[in-house]
């Protein structure tokens, strides 16, 4: 496990840049790759098996995967919508089951089937989530902009503010993309400011804007299905094969995770 807590990561020098993985070979893949902490992704699961995203349909995926995905040297945290539940003893007995596991941190959003919920009832989920595992980071998804709903700076600082009083750790506001209004968003909420990756902005920039952490979310997953795409068309073209890590690194490295024993449970 790398040494600095998941908590620490997100006041580091730099942006902590978390990548989504959808199953236990992307999550190696990052490990793999360095990464202290790997997310989960509720599109790139619910996709794999042939859903759409949302509707509370990856819980049973996520558990799973979130399971096999703690026995890896890096912080894990999970995606869970808005908690796959209306009820926050629910909501906070899902999260206690994945602390169990060896989970850092939870994603919860404060939407459910597209649209934005009572500010409350989001703020009930995490304060009951906190009393029952005090030591999970809880990523509190703030969907204004996402959904384009109430989408102003104002009502998300609004929401956020009841969050943070509730007992979030961290606030994430996707679909947040002007300069202006994400260093605005940094300065007025006083917890870790949480982004999706953006093409109009490196994560350096998002860093000076005051960003603390930078989300790939379903990228890797859109990426890999354009990738595999274009891979076989360019086979059909009578190009030549594309580069890609072989058979036996990707073999050796799943060989070396299906043996690896459960890590032991430490705080985020």
């Amino acid at each position: 496990m790398h040494t600095a807590t998941f908590q620490e990561l997100h006041h580091a020098a730099a942006p902590l840049l978390l990548p989504n993985a959808w199953d236990a070979g992307s999550a190696v893949a990052f490990a793999a790759a360095g990464f202290p902490a790997i997310g989960t992704t509720s599109f790139g699961i619910a996709a794999s098996a042939g859903m759409p995203d949302g509707g509370r349909s990856s819980k049973a995926a996520t558990v799973a995967l979130v399971g096999q995905l703690c026995r890896l040297p890096v912080h894990v945290t999970a995606d869970i919508e808005d908690g796959y539940s209306d009820s926050p003893a629910e909501v906070a007995e899902l999260v206690a089951r994945l602390s169990a596991m060896g989970v850092a941190g939870v994603n919860l959003e404060d939407s459910t089937a597209g649209h934005l919920i009572d500010p409350a009832a989001a703020a009930g989920k995490i304060a009951a989530i906190k009393r029952r595992s005090p030591e999970v980071f809880i990523n509190a998804r703030v969907d204004n902009f996402w959904f384009h709903e109430q989408a102003s700076v104002d009502a998300v600082l609004l929401r956020a503010g009841a969050y943070a009083e509730a007992g979030a750790d961290g606030i994430f506001v996707p679909g947040l993309v002007v300069p202006e209004d994400i260093q605005t968003l940094a300065a007025g909420i006083g917890l870790p400011l949480n982004v999706l990756a953006h093409p109009s902005l490196t994560v350096a920039e998002l860093g000076e804007l005051g960003v603390r952490r930078v989300s790939s979310g379903s990228l890797p997953y859109r990426a890999s299905v354009d990738a595999a795409v274009n891979a076989v068309t360019a086979l059909r073209e009578g190009k030549p094969a594309p580069q890609a890590t072989s058979y036996w690194e990707m073999q050796s490295r799943l060989l070396a995770f299906s043996q690896r024993p459960p890590l032991p449970r430490s705080l985020p």
